[in-house]
């Protein structure tokens, strides 16, 4: 029965694997970024908690693209499961550590796609995902800028919270 379903997609099955675990890592990232927007919320980082939720609103945006293109080739997309993400951040700056860190990751992934893609001639796939390439890119920068900003601005200071709250939430608004 499965090679009667490998027949109705050009896809690779191990493409296929990888586009899946994407789909999967890109749901992840959405329920981390919303749980950090929680976190911010609570502890009175009001515009920061905004722009957290947006990413979340974003990364879920990208789950969905990389859903759909799976079905959209006559794959088979496996909805994801929701995994347990980290509820509690030690600071401020935690949050955007943790940021880059999952930005890194999901920038590897991408490039496993695309590493795939080249090994088994899936051009199409392959022009899918750069674009995920450049967004990456852009979202890296973000969150690089994020801890930047904690270099720049006394977090400890009195005014110091209140300034990083407001320029952080700026961050990628010209995009």
């Amino acid at each position: 029965m499965k090679d009667l379903l490998r027949t109705n997609t050009s896809l690779h099955e191990g493409v296929e694997k990888l586009l899946n675990l994407q789909s999967k890592i890109e749901s992840d990232a959405s329920t981390k970024y919303l749980a950090m927007a929680a976190w911010l919320d609570r502890n009175g980082y009001e515009c920061t908690a905004e722009y957290m939720y947006k990413q979340s609103e974003e990364e879920r945006e990208h789950f969905l693209k990389v859903f759909k293109y799976i079905t959209e080739m006559g794959g088979i997309a496996i909805t994801p499961s929701v995994s347990e993400v980290q509820q509690e951040f030690a600071s401020f700056r935690e949050v955007f550590e943790i940021a880059l860190q999952n930005e890194i990751t999901v920038t590897h992934a991408v490039n496993k796609v695309i590493a795939k893609c080249r090994l088994e001639n899936d051009y199409a796939t392959e022009e899918f995902m750069m674009w995920y390439v450049k967004e990456q890119r852009e979202e890296e920068r973000n969150a690089r800028r994020a801890l930047e900003l904690f270099e720049l601005i006394d977090e400890d200071s009195a005014t110091g919270k209140f300034q990083l709250d407001k320029e952080i939430a700026k961050i990628g608004a010209n995009e």
